[in-house]
């Protein structure tokens, strides 16, 4: 039997343009309305030239772009998860800050693996320092 599993949903080109609808939705929709994610965001998009153009090599590079996209990552889900919790609860429970201090830690977590990574992949460098230095005389 190859088929698929008794109510599986099959999956077509038209779901994965649905897919991708309801994603950029999700990602407008924490810039409009979740001003965290605008500043994470920003964070994002001032440090990613830098990742491209510091020599090192293309996994530092990947590395350090992809701890600013985990910092985006991060912040969508706890956007989503106080969300949830907003719309199920609207008054205070202990459970329910709890819940909400845990994903901003986890948010916390994500800054402190890309400044580690950044870090790792930095320091060593001494050509990568003159670089900078070059950069902020504007040579």
């Amino acid at each position: 039997m190859n088929g698929p599993a008794p109510g599986a949903k099959r999956r077509t080109f038209r779901n994965f343009v649905d897919s991708v609808r309801y994603a950029v939705d999700g990602f407008l929709a924490a810039f409009r309305h979740e001003p965290s994610f605008r500043e994470d965001l920003l964070f994002a998009v001032l440090l990613v030239p830098f990742a491209i153009i510091l020599p090192v090599n293309a996994v530092s590079t990947a590395l350090m772009i992809g701890s600013l996209l985990l910092i985006l990552i991060v912040e969508l889900l706890n956007s989503a998860v106080e969300g949830i919790i907003d719309y199920l609860r609207l008054e205070r429970h202990p459970l329910a800050k709890r819940i909400k201090d845990m994903a901003s830690a986890a948010v916390f977590l994500s800054f402190v693996n890309c400044v580690v990574i950044w870090t790792i992949m930095l320091w060593p460098s001494n050509a990568v320092w003159h670089r900078i230095g070059d950069l902020w005389h504007g040579r």
